[in-house]
């Protein structure tokens, strides 16, 4: 049989044949604590599970999926088989079954050191252990026998043993009994969302209530959970309140009630994701609890995820996509649900500027790949699946969704999903079933639309083209649409174009708007003729559409002298946006957008849009600038950082971000004197405090530039001796610039599988530094011979770490591209999620290459 992938043939063929009536499933983890066998192989817990379901063919075979160590025993229907010759290490054979079935399968599963499976954690700080799991799109068969697939639900009972002392969680409420933890059975599911999580964990409860119009009372247990040495910087009641809010908010919009119970929230150590959306029990990476401060856009940031995940419990968790193909199912709308929540019902008001400034960029770089794909994508496997958990299906299709909503209307959306959820629970569903219920609820051929939007890649282009009368006023707007020759599609685009000009007092505002169809190569906006004369044409206001919005050369040279009078914070994040987008294409020297980011970021009021503007002028620096000018842009940088570091009001958000970007892109003498005076007190600035997360912050470009050595960071680890200072302390000792450093960093990831996730995420990041190309050169060759046996023997988290973490970026030349097309070529029969992992890379080079041939050309112009 074949290993551990899965493909969707076998996955419909199994779905054809079996049922699934329900699960029993009972793990001991009483060995998570005190010292493993000692046998060399990994520490592991009992599982037994026991399967009752159904056979459409009496007779036939089919196979249950299982990654373990061992099986002790299989038995089928009363049968005892030999493990030895029905298991093979991820599939249990399964013959001559009958028209009802019970499977037993008794197994010893692995402990996770890679968040995949049943991950296990030790705290370096008190010593207590901490396990959860985390199973996307099919890693439930790491810690059960199961059929992993989400078109095969059904109801779930766990129970756990634990060590004594210990608290266990699963998506069903539980109680404790002599000995023995029993949750209730939950509704049915798919494998992929059930979800233990046991340990000493901090947890915090509260309560949501809710009376409905006919006078029935939804009453919710709400929980919140995360490690004992973070519950001092937990704000569980901020949690709680964006709970609550988001609660209302869906109860509000679904008429549908939440049907799974409980509302656990547990934040974890060494999670791969964002979140995940268990039913009952969410699992968060724990750096969603801040040790330090942060700015606004975090707590904004957090609450989209709180959001997003809540929205899966109707969106994913009652309905389910039938198989990946159709993933954007349940995240695209999250997507967008977590940002429509956000605006509708939380503080954070601005929320969708995030969304077009941070989430769009996300996918205008997705979708400009050449793995790019539909939003419905051909998902031929798991490796498939896993790589398309991507910046397509979540943020260009929540973006699809947006624009769907000016398309139909808001309430002809929310009623499509209203009538989606009552037809569908506890179902899977394909692409046909939603587009059926919003062509009702709207009156419109949805097929149209979904072929064009869903059903095709690629991103179009919008730019205007204004043509004056002999009085200076419009005597013609036009929308121009185009498309890459390798995907052109022009597709309809609901869209708002607003003209702006200069007020008396200088502000460059919005004086006339027009809401329009834009079909084809051309279209006319006829409502904007006769309009004065604007210095700037915005194409997408209000970011109704999925574009790259273009300049005519009038408003891109109001922007370049004007950009930070633009008063309204969506559109002028949205002439960022474009203004990017044509620094990635080459259509703008990297060196100019520096200088409109040092003219004009220090003005910007929106937090988290200035901290995309320090990571954008980063990636322009070190990626997009000409090789010749980045010591003086580097300079630049720094200096303007300062500058605006100094000037920030004390104390303020802005003052933070400033600081943290003054600290990445430190490296002059002067600079890095600066940040060591900042960390032992010898040097001030009013307001700032240099709290743990920022002395890591400081000391980093410290390390990288080789003035923090080795003892330095280890007194900063016996100050924070933390899970969280060991991944500081990590990636700074990675930093380091030294040939030996190197080796022992490339050694630790790609030759030995000692280090955790974590860890292994720590050790790349501090790798690869722009200000050590030349160390780092002799790594380029030693990737493209490394990187197949990698993803063999790795986890497929861990390959994915590994190949697109240390692909050679930084050795910014066209051999480079040139070994990268030699691989490519030499292994045409790779694993295509491998080759789907290094082509990307090398697109994002040669992009790199571009955009340095314009910064150059711009020097010489």
């Amino acid at each position: 049989m074949p290993g551990e992938n899965l493909s969707r043939d076998e996955a419909r063929e199994r779905a054809a044949l079996l049922s699934v009536d329900g699960y029993d499933v009972s793990l001991d983890l009483r060995s998570a604590v005190g010292d493993a066998d000692g046998d060399g192989g990994p520490r592991t817990f009992r599982s037994v599970t026991t399967i009752r379901f159904r056979c459409a063919e009496p007779g036939a075979s089919s196979f249950a999926d299982l990654i373990a160590p061992g099986v002790t025993a299989v038995t089928l229907n009363g049968r005892d088989l030999d493990p030895g010759q029905v298991f093979d290490g991820s599939r249990i054979l399964l013959e001559d079954l009958a028209a009802e079935n019970e499977l037993t399968v008794d197994a010893d599963c692995a402990y996770s050191r890679t968040g995949e499976g049943m991950h296990r954690f030790a705290d370096p700080e008190d010593g207590e252990v901490y396990l959860y799991t985390q199973y996307e799109p099919a890693d439930a068969r790491r810690v059960f026998a199961n059929f992993e697939q989400p078109d095969l639900k059904a109801p779930y009972r766990f129970e756990v043993r634990a060590p004594e002392g210990w608290t266990v969680w699963s998506n069903g409420a539980g109680e404790l009994a002599d000995g023995v933890w029993k949750f209730a059975e939950t509704k049915p599911i798919s494998t992929y969302i059930t979800c233990v999580v046991a340990g000493p964990y901090h947890y915090v409860t509260d309560t949501y209530e809710r009376v409905f119009e006919d006078g029935t009372k939804l009453e919710i247990p709400l929980g919140a959970m995360c490690r004992k040495g973070l519950a001092p910087y937990f704000d569980a009641d901020d949690v709680f309140l964006v709970t609550r809010q988001g609660l209302d908010f869906f109860h509000d919009h679904f008429d549908y009630p939440y049907p799974f119970g409980k509302y656990d929230q547990a934040f974890v150590p060494e999670y791969n994701l964002g979140a995940m959306e268990n039913p009952g029990l969410v699992t968060f990476r724990e750096e969603y609890i801040f040790r330090g401060k942060v700015t606004r856009a975090s707590y904004e940031a957090r609450a989209n995820v709180i959001l997003h995940e809540m929205a899966h419990m109707w969106f994913g968790d009652l309905v389910t996509m039938e198989w990946w193909d159709d993933l954007w199912l349940k995240e695209s709308f999250a997507d967008f649900m977590g940002t429509f929540a956000n605006v509708g019902a939380t503080r954070f008001k601005d929320a969708w500027i995030t969304f077009a400034n941070r989430r769009k960029a996300w996918a205008y770089r997705a979708d400009q790949l050449p793995s790019t794909h539909p939003v419905t994508a051909d998902i031929r496997d798991l490796q498939d699946a896993k790589l398309n958990f991507d910046g397509i299906t979540y943020a260009k299709g929540a973006s699809v969704l947006k624009q769907l909503v000016a398309y139909v209307g808001e309430e002809a959306f929310l009623e499509g999903a209203r009538r989606y959820f009552k037809r569908n629970a506890y179902g899977n569903t394909r692409l046909g079933d939603l587009l059926s219920v919003l062509g009702e609820t709207s009156g419109r051929d949805m097929s149209a639309w979904a072929r064009s939007w869903l059903q095709t890649a690629g991103v179009n282009s919008l730019t205007p083209q204004v043509l004056l009368d002999a009085d200076g006023r419009v005597a013609e707007l036009a929308v121009v649409q185009d498309a890459p020759e390798s995907h052109p599609e022009l597709r309809p685009h609901r869209v708002a174009v607003g003209l702006y000009r200069r007020t008396p007092e200088g502000a460059l505002e919005r004086y006339a708007r027009a809401e329009t169809d834009v079909e084809g190569a051309r279209t006319v906006v006829a409502e904007l003729a006769g309009a004065e004369a604007p210095e700037l044409v915005l194409v997408n206001d209000d970011d109704l559409t999925y574009c790259k919005i273009r300049f005519d050369a009038t408003s891109l040279a109001a922007l370049r002298a004007h950009l930070g009078e633009v008063t309204d914070p969506l559109a002028r994040a949205l002439c960022w946006s474009a203004l990017w987008n044509m620094t990635r294409d080459g259509l703008l020297p990297a060196r100019d957008f520096i200088g409109l980011v040092l003219r004009f970021a220090g003005r910007e009021s929106d937090i988290g849009v200035l901290q995309m503007l320090h990571a954008w002028a980063g990636t322009a620096l070190v990626h997009y600038a000409a090789p010749g000018w980045r010591a003086e842009g580097g300079d630049l940088l720094t200096e303007g950082a300062l500058r605006e570091l100094r000037s920030a009001a004390p104390g303020s958000e802005h003052q933070l971000a400033w600081a943290r970007f003054f600290a990445s892109a430190a490296s002059g003498e002067g600079d890095l004197a600066l940040l060591k005076g900042l960390l032992d007190g010898t040097e001030d600035i009013d307001g700032l405090e240099v709290d743990q997360e920022l002395r890591w912050a400081f000391l980093e470009p410290l390390a990288k530039h080789g003035a923090a050595d080795e003892a330095a960071l280890a007194a900063e680890l016996a100050r924070d001796d933390t899970a969280s200072g060991k991944r500081h302390q990590v990636r700074c000792l990675a930093a380091r610039p030294s040939a030996a450093v190197k080796a022992q960093a490339w050694a630790q990831v790609v030759e030995s599988d000692a280090l955790s996730n974590a860890l292994v995420e720590a050790t790349i990041a501090g790798f690869a530094q722009p200000s050590q190309r030349e160390l780092t050169a002799p790594y380029a060759e030693k990737y493209f011979a490394a990187i197949e046996r990698v993803w063999r023997e790795r986890s497929i988290q861990i390959g994915m770490d590994v190949v697109g973490g240390l692909f050679p970026a930084l050795q910014d030349r066209a051999g480079t591209l040139d070994a990268a097309d030699a691989w490519l070529a030499e292994h045409a029969d790779a694993a295509p999620a491998l080759r789907r992992l290094v082509l990307e890379a090398r697109d994002d080079l040669a992009r790199s290459l571009r955009a340095q041939a314009c910064d150059e050309q711009a020097a010489a112009g």
